[in-house]
């Protein structure tokens, strides 16, 4: 809900960053400095320019201009001065770093900054914050802040919201009256609603349904926040539906309460005048005068002083005192524009997850809706509805299937809603992790997944638990077997049909190897096995029993032991014997979910001509779980 070109700041023309970064390095050499040439500078060129100049200040003088900033300047300039010189993105991180670290949280900043900014500014939070900090945002905030408070918070974080113009015109009327029967017509409140509603439309469609809310509950929804709800989560809702009704207004409001009374309030003063001088800062000075009979600039003017004064007054733009008659219509007009919107259909995803709240969140889990809902999706689309989820209400879809799920279950359950990675990566922590390692889950995974596969489990591993696989595997295991493992880990296996005079060579060399000590038949058959596309191995494998007249498997049974030939025998067998009597259930749990989308067809085929009995027949007769859902749908 910006409108263009109403900030105060703008490029300046003939910009020349290596000229202003001259005359900022000549403003702070020698004794002292020339404030005023720094101030007039910084306010006279766009937040993009001031990042140019910070590029050309260290081109030309090897030295970084926010630290000489920092050593020439004092007080409350100094810092307005270096906030002007970050990117906004990395300002708003900065505010939010320190609103939520030290002695006490800032939750007056939190609730400023997150319900302000559209979609695409959170985005760029979140990763300016990553990028500075080396720490997630949301797990800081989640980590200092708790209840519904918390929730909304992380349901802004997640920059999901509606875009400007949609509007859900089927919804309006009943938006208004699950808000209402949510709040005001019951005893308590449900306070999901208000954050999925408030946290998830977009501005305009708000606008609309808090018409419609006035209509029935006959009170503003502000009055039933006021009444309904309490402390940081009713501050932060009633500053969310400020937003929606006017960002500028809002705005306005902030900086008439950080200047008003003793004292002023700074950080907050400075914040916005930084980040809305190039959006909306003319707005702002509207509604401040029509709001409070007086202009910020005379505001700003009477409660600061010396040089500090001088920038927020350049930022601020003008005395609106002087301009003469005020047109309080314009500002009318303006908010009337705001109301209204394009209209667009609802998106079905929202229905699913609705679905899925509703069977987890009742009084008493109804699995058979989890386990419809969660095996008729593809992956994709789980992972869709793992960000609605947060989106809507602000929780871990994961932690509430974990607390309402359990056993075996809850393994295939929250195994589905990983990404592959994500779930390959468990698995592999699994398989080492606590007395004893998995060697056959370590085998069955790296053996089985392709290159692209086995990268993106490396990425999501190391995303995960701050360590390489690589490393893990080779803490974990020892001798030959670490060493096949750490060659299958790195994803390199060569792709493409099978090279025939290529094979003659390996399968020669496989032969010979068999004549040697076990030490060096080992390292030639990993050379190969680990190396050489499937398609060429099978290739190899039969020129194997021409070359020598052995069958390749009877060669790793007998001459190999331990790790080494069940690793080994996996990559050399054509068709992984994927089942076994007795059932070990979180290798079937892996098996299914991995395979699900992959090939469960050709292993369901596999496994009859293997067993003589279908595999759907052998999950219902050895578990009692309903694993064979996901068989029977995917």
């Amino acid at each position: 809900l910006i409108k263009p070109g109403t900030g105060t700041v703008t490029d300046a023309p003939d910009f020349d960053a290596s000229a202003d970064a001259e005359t900022l390095y000549n403003a702070m050499k020698g004794i002292g400095s020339d404030k005023e040439a720094i101030l007039d500078l910084v306010t006279g060129r766009s937040n993009a320019q001031r990042q140019e100049i910070v590029q050309a200040y260290k081109s030309s003088y090897g030295k970084d201009l926010i630290d000489d900033l920092k050593y020439e300047l004092t007080g409350h300039f100094e810092r307005l001065i270096v906030s002007l010189m970050r990117p906004q993105a990395y300002h708003d991180a900065k505010e939010i770093h320190d609103a939520i670290k030290g002695a006490g949280t800032d939750e007056k900043c939190l609730i400023e900054v997150l319900a302000s900014r559209n979609n695409q500014q959170i985005h760029d939070l979140v990763e300016a914050y990553k990028d500075a900090y080396d720490s997630d945002i949301e797990e800081d905030v989640t980590g200092e802040t708790s209840g519904h408070f918390k929730k909304m918070l992380v349901v802004l974080l997640q920059g999901t919201r509606d875009e400007p113009g949609v509007v859900h015109t089927d919804l309006i009327e009943e938006d208004a009256q699950v808000l209402f029967a949510a709040g005001e017509e019951q005893w308590g409140t449900e306070e999901s609603i208000f954050i999925m509603l408030l946290g998830n439309r977009s501005f305009d469609h708000l606008q609309m349904v808090f018409d419609k809310y006035q209509e029935i509950a006959e009170t503003s929804i502000e009055d039933s926040i006021k009444s309904e709800l309490s402390g940081d989560f009713e501050n932060l809702m009633l500053a969310v539906v400020q937003c929606i009704r006017s960002v500028p207004m809002y705005f306005a409001k902030r900086l008439y309460k950080s200047m008003k009374g003793l004292g002023t309030q700074d950080n907050t003063l400075i914040r916005i005048m930084i980040c809305r001088s190039e959006i909306d800062m003319l707005d702002i000075r509207e509604c401040f005068r029509m709001s409070y009979e007086k202009s910020l600039y005379n505001m700003i003017k009477e409660d600061t002083s010396g040089d500090y004064k001088r920038t927020l007054l350049a930022l601020c733009g003008g005395d609106d005192d002087l301009a003469g008659e005020f047109f309080p219509e314009a500002a009318q007009l303006a908010y009337k524009m705001w109301e209204t919107s394009a209209m667009t259909k609802v998106q079905c995803l929202i229905k699913q997850v609705f679905i899925t709240i509703v069977s987890v969140m009742s009084s008493g889990t109804d699995e058979d809706v989890i386990i419809d809902i969660v095996a008729n999706r593809s992956n994709e689309q789980r992972q869709e509805i793992r960000q609605a989820f947060k989106s809507i209400l602000g929780r871990d879809l994961m932690k509430d299937l974990k607390s309402e799920l359990s056993k075996n279950l809850e393994r295939l359950i929250i195994g589905l809603m990983l990404t592959p990675a994500e779930f390959d990566a468990k698995m592999m922590r699994k398989a080492m992790e606590g007395a004893g390692t998995d060697e056959h889950a370590l085998i069955e995974i790296l053996v089985t997944r392709s290159n692209e596969e086995i990268h993106a489990m490396n990425a999501a591993y190391e995303d995960g638990y701050k360590k390489s696989m690589e490393d893990a595997i080779q803490s974990d295991t020892s001798g030959r077997f670490s060493q096949i493992l750490t060659s299958l880990v790195q994803g390199a296996r060569e792709q493409g049909p099978a090279d025939w005079d290529r094979a003659l060579v390996d399968a020669q060399e496989l032969a010979d190897a068999c004549n040697e000590d076990s030490d060096d038949m080992e390292i030639k058959f990993m050379s190969i096995l680990c190396t050489r596309s499937f398609p060429h191995l099978r290739r190899v494998f039969q020129e194997f029993v021409r070359c020598s007249n052995k069958d390749i498997e009877q060669i790793i049974k007998n001459e190999m032991s331990g790790d080494v030939k069940q690793a080994m025998y996996g990559i050399g067998n054509k068709a992984f014997d994927w089942m076994c009597i007795g059932t070990d259930d979180r290798a079937l749990i892996r098996i299914m979910v991995s395979r699900s989308e992959v090939d469960l067809f050709n292993v369901r085929k596999e496994f009859k001509e293997t067993h003589d009995c279908s595999l759907h027949e052998f999950i219902q007769v050895e578990t009692m779980v309903v694993s064979f859902h996901i068989l029977r749908v995917e």
